[in-house]
């Protein structure tokens, strides 16, 4: 009887040991690291407006739907006008931290964020003219600057989110810095950081920059494998998921021994393939057909080779044009910007890729970038 009693103190304290440990683990979780757990999440897009821009905030129920909850200024100014890119809002890696572009006063912003919205870390300029696109990797930041010649700058991302210049980081595009920026679509590290990628839609480019202890080398061109590279993406093997306006959507393996073709077109019968999403599993790819109003479904092969699914796996209406697209980190819910409707529209993803319509929220006129969490 006196080993039972034992025990069960024993046992008793374990469980107050235990109880302890779980509660201090929870103090211990960040505001942003909570926020992107299954109960919690948000989306993210910008107003781009000239006279001031802003960030509003979207709160992501567990149902998918979405709710408004705020906004918040840049600091800065947007263009006014359709920024023709993709990634013109991002989240850090860990989620902690938000970046959008100032395409009309040639900035990006920095915010911390929390599950009670966002705060203004800083304003800094963009190493050029007319930011458009942004990508990070670990603590690493670069933008894709389309206005003037055209070039990429690069960033440190400090312990508060701040944003420092990244001496020697800035490189010129194809053009060399001579001329017009050739038609600047997106900028993104490739999955290990070892190299970023620019598509220019007017030369039906793709310029690659090795990156060595975060500072990207002078650009090598690439010729597209069809006209009018647009948004990409990349999966966890360094295979770029790339949509080209004219409806197709091909992919690149791009790593530090090179750059290869591996899809060289794969058409989805739709208009104006323009941007890129990928599953969060990395199984699937999706393509937004701002002519068409739809959303089309791709199967992505270990290799990076693709096959299309559904040419019209989801349909955010024949006028609504959309746009950019995010996952929520869950990957179980996918956001489609509607620019010529002024909606975000809703969808869940099925485990075999297709897409459920959970149906639409209202956007200002003229918002650009998504993001979600």
């Amino acid at each position: 009887m006196k080993s039972l009693k034992l025990f069960h103190q024993f046992g008793a304290r374990l469980l107050l040991v235990a109880m302890f440990l779980l509660s201090l683990l929870a103090g211990l979780t960040t505001p942003a690291a909570a926020a992107s757990g299954d109960g919690f999440g948000a989306v993210y897009t910008s107003t781009n407006a000239s006279s001031g821009n802003e960030i509003l905030v979207f709160n992501r129920a567990t149902d998918g739907s979405l709710a408004a909850q705020g906004s918040y200024a840049t600091g800065g100014l947007g263009s006014g006008a359709s920024l023709g890119s993709q990634s013109a809002v991002i989240l850090s890696q860990n989620n902690q931290w938000l970046f959008a572009v100032n395409a009309g006063s040639n900035q990006i912003s920095s915010f911390v964020v929390s599950s009670k919205g966002l705060t203004l870390m800083g304003v800094v300029d963009s190493g050029g003219i007319g930011p458009v696109s942004l990508t990070a990797y670990k603590d690493r930041l670069y933008v894709l600057n389309a206005g003037g010649s055209g070039n990429i700058s690069g960033f440190t991302i400090g312990d508060d989110g701040s944003l420092s210049p990244i001496a020697g980081s800035s490189q010129f595009v194809s053009n060399g810095g001579a001329g017009s920026a050739p038609g600047l679509a997106q900028i993104s590290f490739n999955s290990d950081g070892t190299s970023l990628v620019v598509t220019e839609k007017s030369t039906n480019l793709l310029d690659t920059y090795p990156v060595v202890g975060g500072v990207a080398s002078a650009a090598t061109t690439h010729a597209s494998a069809g006209a009018t590279p647009f948004g990409f993406a990349f999966d966890r093997h360094n295979h770029a998921i790339v949509s080209e306006a004219s409806g197709s959507v091909y992919s690149y393996l791009v790593d530090s021994s090179g750059f290869s073709v591996i899809s060289p077109a794969v058409v989805n019968t739709q208009v104006a393939a323009c941007w890129i999403a990928i599953s969060k599993n990395g199984k699937f790819a999706y393509t937004t057909n701002a002519g068409s109003g739809s959303i089309s479904s791709y199967k992505i092969a270990d290799d990076g080779s693709l096959t299309l699914l559904n040419a019209t796996a989801g349909l955010t209406g024949t006028s609504s044009s959309p746009v950019d697209m995010a996952f929520s980190n869950n990957g179980s819910f996918l956001y489609a910007l509607g620019n010529a409707a002024h909606t975000i529209t809703m969808f869940q993803m099925g485990s075999d890729g297709s897409l459920s319509n959970l149906g639409a929220i209202a956007v200002p006129t003229g918002v650009a970038g998504l993001a979600a969490q």
